[in-house]
């Protein structure tokens, strides 16, 4: 049986120490090659090269009349038509034209396109009604890719315009980082299931959902346990090792605190190495970080908000480089309050709040009580208000800044 901790077994540290440890043990996962059609929210772990030009041939950058800028002919006559998707041996010389489609292959000799609205076209004649310089409406070869240019970097996320620029390359495979896999389980012997009848002294296990659908959100494959682990060491010892078999990392909540029955972090001694025990953060203090087998281990309080904050703060921009990502937080700025926040300066602390725009500005408001344990206070928040330690309450109308956890509304 591993030796019970103290409080005083970890230091107490900020949040910068704590992120800093934590990613100098943390790499991107070992990339494999995927379709191209199941690569989309995949992080490209290789510089992307063109093959070809693209488009590989000159084309009509929309529907009109392949005719030559400069001829000086008032009436033009027309020699046929270049479908997209068809390309016939056509070629213009002065006094000329051909009706082309967008996407058609412009013919030999012809340098623009003159636009059907800007012509007349009569018994076989055009009659241009409007002057036209070179190379108007023409895609030129290599417009949007030359080949052998770098069409990607090593690092880029494949939202729907990149997954298209690769199809438009001919790249049906590519090669990525995987979505990494957590495992996750919630440890309390208070704790039930969604869906079975609560006993008194019981209540339900939402932190396995709700953490299950942050993974989701940021990408990750969650492997969650159905049934909370009861508070003993065999029961917390079997649902790590369990997790470890198929996943890159594990998640537990709940258990982290130096009570009685608070064991996550004495079964996890005798496992790996903690290398994160205690943050100087509000909520979320006791929040653990472990290397065991190489592998990342996360011990979040078991408070609702705490595990969610806790999740945002470190275990999201852990999953961002486990998938490869270049940019690992989430965008900030200052904002202005509606209302003063009081704010303990011994600890930072991420306040939940509501960001609204409107036309004299942005305005943060709180949403309300900011327990640990209040999940209504995240419910409809778009943003976290970093409150800085070392520093008291802030005033309203004073600018703090805030992370975007989603969109900020407008209000009119």
């Amino acid at each position: 049986m591993t030796q019970p901790l103290r409080a005083d077994s970890f230091p107490m540290i900020s949040h910068a120490q704590a992120w800093e440890t934590i990613a100098q043990t943390v790499e991107p996962l070992p990339p494999s090659r995927v379709e191209l059609a199941k690569a989309a929210n995949l992080v490209v772990a290789e510089d992307i090269v063109a093959r070809d030009d693209s488009p590989p041939f000159a084309a009509a950058g929309m529907d009109g009349y392949a005719v030559i800028a400069d001829d000086p002919s008032a009436v033009r006559t027309l020699v046929g038509e270049q479908e997209a998707g068809l390309r016939r041996d056509y070629s213009i010389s002065p006094g000329f034209a051909l009706r082309i489609m967008t996407g058609g292959a412009l013919p030999e000799g012809a340098d623009a396109v003159l636009p059907f609205e800007q012509s007349v076209e009569h018994e076989g004649l055009l009659h241009p009604q409007f002057p036209i310089k070179p190379g108007a409406n023409v895609r030129p070869v290599g417009q949007d890719i030359k080949a052998g240019e770098v069409a990607m970097k090593k690092g880029t996320p494949l939202g729907p315009p990149e997954i298209g620029l690769l199809a438009s390359l001919n790249y049906s495979e590519v090669l990525v980082y995987p979505r990494p896999r957590v495992f996750v389980f919630a440890s309390g012997n208070e704790l039930v299931r969604v869906g079975a009848p609560l006993r008194p002294g019981q209540i339900r296990d939402s932190n396995t959902l709700a953490l299950s659908a942050a993974l989701r959100a940021a990408g990750a494959e969650p492997i969650a346990r159905p049934d909370p682990v009861a508070d003993t060491q065999t029961a917390i010892e079997q649902a790590i090792r369990t997790g470890f078999i198929s996943a890159d990392m594990v998640i537990s909540t709940g258990g982290v605190s130096m009570g009685r029955r608070d064991l996550i972090k004495e079964v996890v001694s005798g496992l790996g190495e903690i290398l994160v025990g205690r943050v100087a953060i509000k909520p979320g203090k006791p929040l653990t970080y472990a290397l065991i087998t190489g592998k990342p281990f996360f011990g979040l309080p078991g408070f609702p908000v705490s595990s969610l904050v806790c999740f945002e703060q470190f275990v999201r921009p852990v999953l961002r480089i486990l998938a490869g990502h270049r940019l690992l937080w989430r965008p900030s700025m200052r904002i202005k309050l509606a209302q003063t926040l009081k704010h303990d300066p011994d600890r930072t602390e991420f306040q939940r709040v509501c960001v609204c725009c409107s036309g004299e500005g942005a305005v943060a408001y709180s949403t309300g009580g900011q327990s640990s344990g209040r999940l209504k206070s995240l419910v409809g928040a778009n943003g976290l208000a970093v409150l800085s330690a070392g520093k008291g309450d802030y005033d309203a109308g004073e600018e703090v800044e805030v992370i975007f956890i989603n969109l900020p509304e407008l209000r009119e």
